[in-house]
């Protein structure tokens, strides 16, 4: 069988994953690249329902589905990712020409990891909203996934968040990985980041668009949004 990546999105609630997802699937379908999509909620099914809706004529409903886990977000993906593991087999088995699979926590902290036996590559997903001093809050999230996502830029002059901040503190955290801020909202950022996927993830060794990025990893300059 076909090998298939995989690659987890975590993050707080409400910081975006979801719409990441929605964002990037479409602009990876059009490359050509065959896209598979699981979510995770703990009572419901109801971002699995979303993406449906928002990917209408991109994916066919077939290649979504939503895990209803029960328990806290981070026990579904790191400690006992036994449900994920067994929807993301079932979807792969079903759909053999995929060549990646988006998988999707529930909303969680600044903890989250994802299990090595569930992903190959971890995205986490943080939002300006919450206050420029997140990216220094630092936890595995911040420091151990392999890309960064600093989301809803629009909204810095709005909550007094500082993108020259976030970008430095977010360097000092990180070291050479890689982080980029995005605007699912104007689409500012998706290229970059749909680079990083493709370059780090899916081994596209191709220059990422607009990076300038070393073989090992790097950074995108920090862009400061006015009102």
């Amino acid at each position: 069988m076909k090998t298939v990546s995989r690659i987890g999105v975590g993050g707080p609630v409400g910081s975006g994953k979801t719409a990441i997802i929605e964002a990037v699937v479409p602009r990876l379908v059009e490359s050509g690249l065959r896209v598979l999509v699981v979510t995770n909620d703990v009572v419901t099914t109801e971002d699995a329902k979303h993406v449906r809706r928002a990917l209408t004529g991109v994916l066919v409903a077939e290649r979504i589905i939503g895990v209803e886990t029960g328990a806290c977000p981070h026990t579904a993906v790191r400690e006992d990712p036994s449900m994920n593991l067994a929807a993301v087999e079932d979807m792969e088995a079903r759909f053999p020409d995929s060549d990646l699979v988006l998988i999707e926590s529930g909303g969680d902290n600044l903890t989250l990891t994802f299990s090595p036996a569930l992903v190959d590559y971890f995205i986490y997903v943080i939002d300006v909203a919450a206050g420029d001093k997140i990216p220094r809050k630092n936890g595995p999230g911040i420091s151990q996934s392999d890309i960064l996502v600093i989301n809803k830029i629009d909204l810095a002059p709005y909550v007094d968040a500082d993108l020259e901040v976030m970008s430095a503190d977010a360097t000092r955290m990180r070291g050479d990985k890689p982080f980029v801020f995005t605007n699912c909202k104007t689409g500012e950022g998706i290229d970059e980041l749909i680079s990083l996927i493709r370059y780090h993830a899916l081994f596209d060794l191709s220059e990422p668009a607009g990076l300038g990025l070393p073989a090992a990893g790097g950074r995108q300059e920090a862009r400061r949004v006015t009102a």
